[in-house]
């Protein structure tokens, strides 16, 4: 995730930096530039459409599908930074689930055999969940204190063996049934938040929402010069490329933020996120 001041607008301006859409549109821009400035030559200097009345008015056909187009890309927008916001939620309670469980902890008097299972478990749920997140079957260092099948579900590995050893706790009279019922709490909302990022990750945007959006911008944006060129003239060739690159960036932004897991630019910071965790819980433990 980019760290920056949303007060300084000539860094904003001015600066270019890697994650920007300009990047990756500019190929697209330079070929709509050329499309255009050959319908322009072709369209003033030998069709002469202009003379056509009917010709003369297509324009209005991208009044009323420029509106359209508008209210597609808002909610396509809205939709992927819900998307974020959410994922961003359930990382806020996958923080304080992790504290309160270690407060819990260490409030119990548990012997240090204990105490630095849990040290390690708790954090590791936060590093397991972000793996599998992005697909990956990384665990980290010490997994001997954890049981861990790569073939299978992490993060239900983790939690799993963390409910174990409170059961253990009980079992063995270090800790009291309502403690059990209230440590458990906290460990099944593990799974919840684990649930949700998957629900998250899994369901992207329809297809056809997404390709036909794509479509729709491709084609609005070439059939601009068709109608502007008439008013516009060779003006059309820096226009078009610029209304392209605007109304492609907000798709091309969307389509980055709407997995908020993974490590885009633009991305949450899961891995800020899960090093505060283990840092948080080993200064509670400790």
């Amino acid at each position: 995730m980019i760290n920056y001041n949303p007060k300084e607008w000539m860094s904003f301006i001015f600066h270019v930096h890697k994650s920007d859409t300009f990047r990756k549109l500019w190929p697209l821009m330079l070929g709509i530039a050329i499309l255009s400035a050959i319908i322009a030559y072709l369209e003033l200097n030998h069709l002469k459409l202009g003379e056509t009345t009917y010709i003369k008015n297509v324009g209005m056909m991208h009044n009323l599908l420029g509106f359209v187009l508008s209210m597609l890309l808002v909610f396509r927008t809205n939709t992927s930074y819900d998307r974020w916001w959410d994922g961003r939620k359930l990382l806020g309670a996958l923080t304080n689930v992790s504290r309160n469980l270690a407060l819990k902890i260490k409030a119990l008097n548990l012997s240090e055999e204990e105490v630095e299972f849990f040290k390690y478990a708790i954090p590791k749920y936060g590093f397991a969940l972000k793996e599998h997140l992005r697909e990956k079957q990384y665990f980290g260092k010490d997994s001997f204190l954890i049981e861990i099948d790569g073939g299978k579900h992490i993060p239900n590995q983790v939690a799993a063996s963390i409910i174990a050893r409170l059961y253990d706790l009980q079992r063995d009279g270090k800790i009291s049934q309502e403690q059990l019922i209230t440590l458990s709490g906290d460990a099944n909302q593990f799974t919840d938040i684990c649930g949700g990022c998957e629900r998250i990750r899994n369901t992207p945007i329809p297809y056809s929402y997404s390709a036909f959006i794509k479509k729709f911008i491709f084609i609005y944006v070439i059939t601009l010069p068709i109608g502007w060129v008439f008013s516009l003239g060779y003006f059309v060739v820096p226009i078009v490329p610029f209304i392209l690159y605007v109304l492609a960036s907000l798709e091309l932004i969307a389509e980055e933020i709407e997995n908020p897991f993974n490590q885009d630019a633009n991305d949450l910071p899961v891995d800020q996120i899960c090093n505060n965790i283990e840092k948080h819980v080993q200064e509670i433990l400790s």
